[in-house]
């Protein structure tokens, strides 16, 4: 095999013992030549914007002669293409990084506040505001014993405002509030569309409570905290039955709801501003007297509220900037004193203390038991640490616990004071004020069951599914309670507009028959009631005897009256059963002879 030879050989190199300088330039020319590589194309540093690439060079055209003239022009050609090479990509870095990467967030979500949670929040709240509707909605019966004395009293006392009318019942004595707030607007709605109209005045007040609920408990938690807190406090026998009663609760716990979001509002702000929650609050008190039991939980929750923002020092002026808010208007409108008076007069009952309390529980039971468990779980951890990047408020595992005790026991406050009074009568609808309070750490108890990124929902859901279920049945059990419209049948053929009567069962003759006779010719069951019916002084009496018991000692007195005088004769007997607080009686009906 000679150099002529290049069958064991790549045509692209010459053979290893092939010398380039011994061969003849006319008869080899190196392949690589021909070949023209890619070049990376210029970039600006300033704009990183692509620079044209150059015109392309046109291939050079074959030079005629010898072997050796057209590889002196392939050599012409390849100095031409290099003469047009743009500058290395490594001399561009040196102006400075082409791409720079951005910040990587520790999560994937943020745990601030967004508009976006804010509609999904309002979205959840409406669905829990018309669920709590249509709960209050579906109750219907005639107006009860309570119910009627406020709207007898509201109709007398808005004839008196608007026409000057004198107030001839002697039902003021009843109310559990001033005569002049909530039955004026009672007897208003009253003259517009009847009891119906009464009822949904209070179920709007219901809901703007609850609402309100929902907007203190996001200012204290988060959306989900709040969302849950309304949802369990919607469904409770206490806010079902109060949305669709007319009574002044619904508007007194509207009016504690209002006072409770502005001490929360206000908490970063001078302690003079609390004094906007001042006047609101000495309104509820007026409305419905049983409220003076959580004023002091709306003190300490602006000591708290501001605690941790202002110190401890602050907070605590705060807290009793409010205390004198509230306590001038209560004394210089005579409020504290009618309520000392007022609540004796309702007098003691003869229930047992366990009894009252076993009812409570059965009522409000499992909303206190997650709100104390929810107390518990942020006394021990204050974040569920869902997002790395949340910032905690600045507190103490003491201060939690201070906080939540107070609501707790809020809830607890209304059912004590029922057991020693030895009597349940308006616990049903008293009970929602301690309950309002404490709904947002029930709202937290049900949060931490769910866990952190709803870990466990179905728990939730068990508890606040529960909620509901006794909801339901205690509240349709609640308006079943008292007699429908057979007791106003048997008295509307027995009553004229001259005759005086007497009725242990206030309200109801002299509401529904407010057409035939006048309120001032029902008399309530008095100290003297006994000896006018040894004498025959009335032309019909109405006894609430309790089907199990002696009775209370009046009671006893007139029935003893009635059958040693011989003026009367009993027409009609008319048992009930109270299944919501377990307790049965009979309506008793006699007329003279």
């Amino acid at each position: 095999m000679t150099e002529h030879t290049d069958s064991w050989f790549s045509p692209a190199s010459p053979p290893p013992d092939w010398n380039p300088a011994q061969a003849d330039p006319n008869r080899y020319a190196d392949p690589a030549l021909r070949q023209v590589q890619y070049q990376r194309p210029a970039y600006s540093a300033q704009t990183l914007a692509p620079v044209p690439a150059p015109a392309p060079v046109p291939a050079p055209a074959p030079v005629p002669g010898t072997e050796s003239d057209r590889y002196e022009g392939q050599l012409d050609a390849q100095h031409v293409i290099e003469s047009y090479a743009p500058e290395p990509y490594e001399t561009l870095a040196a102006d400075g990084p082409q791409y720079a990467i951005p910040d990587i967030p520790d999560s994937g979500w943020s745990a601030a506040p967004s508009r976006r949670r804010r509609w999904i929040g309002r979205i959840l709240l409406f669905g829990v505001l018309v669920m709590q509707a249509l709960l209050s909605l579906r109750l219907s019966n005639i107006a009860s014993p309570e119910e009627a004395v406020n709207l007898v009293v509201g109709r007398q006392e808005y004839g008196h405002l608007v026409d000057g009318t004198a107030v001839t019942t002697d039902l003021v004595h009843r109310l559990s509030g001033s005569a002049r707030l909530y039955p004026v607007l009672a007897g208003a709605a009253d003259k517009l569309h009847g009891l119906a109209g009464v009822r949904l005045l209070s179920l709007l007040c219901a809901l703007i409570a609850t609402a309100l609920l929902y907007s203190l408990t996001r200012r204290m938690f988060n959306e989900r905290v709040a969302s849950c807190a309304a949802a369990a406090y919607a469904v409770l026998q206490s806010t079902v039955v109060t949305g669709y009663y007319a009574s002044p609760d619904a508007l007194a716990l509207m009016l504690v709801a209002l006072a409770a979001w502005i001490v929360v509002r206000t908490n970063r702000a001078p302690a003079v501003a609390v004094l906007a929650a001042a006047p609101v609050a000495a309104l509820a008190a007026a409305v419905e007297h049983m409220t003076v039991l959580v004023l002091p939980t709306l003190l300490l929750l602006a000591v708290h509220m501001a605690w941790p923002h202002k110190g401890p020092a602050k907070g605590i002026l705060r807290g009793v900037v409010l205390g004198a808010g509230i306590a001038v208007p209560l004394l210089v409108a005579g409020v504290l004193t009618e309520i000392r008076k007022v609540t004796p007069a309702h007098g003691r009952g003869s229930e047992s203390a366990l009894h009252i309390l076993s009812t409570s529980a059965q009522w409000s039971g499992l909303f206190v038991l997650l709100a104390c468990g929810g107390a518990v779980a942020w006394v021990r951890r204050e974040r569920m640490n869902e997002s790395v990047d949340m910032d905690s408020v600045p507190g103490s595992a003491l201060r939690r616990a201070a906080l939540g005790l107070t609501l707790c026991v809020t809830a607890a406050l209304v059912p004590l004071l029922q057991a020693e009074l030895h009597t349940s009568a308006g616990m049903f609808r008293h009970i929602a004020f301690g309950l309002l309070l404490a709904a947002p750490m029930a709202g937290l108890g049900i949060t931490r069951m769910i866990g952190a990124h709803f870990r466990h929902p179905q728990l939730g859901i068990l508890a606040w599914v529960l909620m509901l279920a006794l909801g339901i049945s205690q509240s349709a059990q609640r308006f079943e309670s008292w007699p429908g419209v057979g007791l106003v049948e048997v008295l509307r053929a027995h009553v004229h507009g001259k005759g005086t009567y007497l009725s242990e069962v206030e309200g109801v003759p002299q509401y529904y028959l407010g057409s035939v006779t006048e309120p001032g010719q029902w008399v309530s069951l008095g100290a003297d009631s006994a000896g006018r019916v040894a004498k025959g002084r009335y032309g019909l009496i109405v006894l609430d005897v309790a089907s199990s018991g002696p009775g209370t000692a009046r009671e006893r007195a007139v029935t003893q009256a009635i059958r040693s005088g011989g003026h009367y004769r009993l027409i009609a007997q008319l048992p009930y059963r109270d299944r919501a607080a377990d307790a049965a009686g009979v309506y008793r009906v006699y007329v003279k002879q």
